[in-house]
């Protein structure tokens, strides 16, 4: 007499949770199509605009993040560096190069899923264009390790993965034109451990 009302509500519960568990899974997946790549650097420029993919709103919706509009400011994230080695808290690293034309931009260490990484402790986890010291040419030289470097230091967590975010504010870059021709800067490993 009850096995069929809990024979459909296994079948619902398999059926809610699966569905559910299918759509988070997708929405981490990806933050939408139409990802551009310049170097170890990724960013979506069509995410942020009303022709963005369902992918993309629905990630939007999810993150709660402030948006930038077509020209106000496009974020490009990078998770390795030259070698294509997943970017570890283990390794020291190297920005270094020209960053592309905006009027302020902010580069900081986040967890895979966007968070800044902050431990509390008083450590530099960003840097912006406005405090940066830079190269007499203009280049960018930034030490990205968890242990403390002169000059220009991001801090990260001793262990576990991380990615840089780079956001350019302001830049004609956000606009479709330019993104080929863009100059990134690079991300060179300089060592892991001890060594």
């Amino acid at each position: 007499m009850l096995r069929v009302p809990f024979l459909v509500a296994i079948m619902l519960v398999i059926a809610f949770g699966g569905g559910i568990f299918s759509t988070l899974a997708a929405l981490e997946a990806t933050s939408g199509f139409g990802s551009i790549r310049i170097g170890q650097w990724d960013a979506f420029p069509e995410a942020q605009t009303v022709n963005a993919d369902p992918y993309a709103k629905s990630h939007r919706a999810d993150a709660g993040k402030l948006l930038y509009g077509t020209a106000e400011g496009l974020t490009f994230t990078a998770t390795v560096d030259n070698q294509g080695n997943r970017l570890n808290g283990t390794c020291r690293y190297r920005i270094e190069g020209v960053t592309p034309p905006a009027r302020f931009w902010t580069l900081y260490a986040a967890d895979m899923q966007g968070n800044l990484l902050d431990d509390g402790n008083g450590r530099p986890t960003a840097l912006n264009s406005r405090t940066l010291l830079r190269g007499a040419e203009g280049d960018i030289d930034i030490s990205v390790a968890s242990i403390a470097h002169t000059f220009n230091w991001l801090a990260v967590p001793a262990n576990g993965e991380f990615k840089l975010v780079l956001t350019l504010l302001d830049t004609p870059v956000a606009g479709s034109s330019g993104l080929i021709d863009l100059t990134m800067p690079h991300i060179i490993r300089t060592g892991c451990g001890n060594a």
